[in-house]
């Protein structure tokens, strides 16, 4: 049976993006991305928004702001073109032209616990917050790992991740700290149907 983990990269105030801002918000050190590049092998499952922004990486667009994609950004396109993935999209057209890439029109939900079931190895999401909101609804990822960086995206942030999400337990399993400034939690997340104060009599 797969495993799914749903993997997120914020601000310290929860913003996966921010205007003006490189990628990593450009705090990235050498112990980080040795850590990136030891990761085993995963299939990436996202959506259509991001999958157009991460194809359009790839396919040398550059974000806005930057004349040139960084090395450490360069490095991180190459690696997910590389990799197997998954996008769920019912506005897409095949054939989708980013390599190692499958669409999915089916409820993605659905989908991935059939993928969960009859698979084997690692799946994880990408970006795609509302793809993730709804496996986490649905009590399908097994773990929930958040990598924190130390910037406040007060006016500029982007994509807060957290709004619309149900009331979560989150049990640690591993943290660590990266190049003195990058936090690393990684949590096994338990969806609550109401705050512990609000258990029924």
């Amino acid at each position: 049976m797969s495993e799914l983990l749903v993997d997120f990269i914020t601000s310290l105030d929860g913003c996966a993006s921010g205007e003006g801002w490189p990628g990593f918000w450009g705090l990235e050190g050498p112990e980080y991305l040795a850590w990136l590049g030891e990761q085993p092998e995963v299939t990436y499952l996202m959506g259509a928004n991001t999958y157009r922004l991460m194809s359009g990486f790839a396919a040398g667009e550059v974000p806005d702001g930057q004349a040139e994609f960084r090395p450490e950004e360069e490095a991180s396109v190459d690696e997910l073109t590389r990799a197997s993935k998954v996008v769920f999209s019912s506005s897409l057209e095949e054939p989708l032209t980013w390599d190692n890439a499958t669409l999915v029109r089916d409820d993605a939900v659905e989908a991935v616990r059939a993928m969960k079931s009859s698979g084997s190895g690692l799946l994880s999401t990408i970006g795609s917050l509302s793809l993730s909101r709804s496996l986490l609804r649905a009590g399908l990822v097994d773990r929930f790992r958040v990598g924190i960086f130390p910037v406040i995206t007060g006016a500029t942030g982007a994509e807060r991740i957290y709004d619309g999400y149900p009331d979560v337990a989150l049990e640690m399993i591993e943290h660590r700290t990266f190049d003195g400034r990058i936090q690393m939690v990684e949590y096994k997340p338990r969806v609550l149907e109401h705050p512990p104060l609000g258990a029924p009599a």
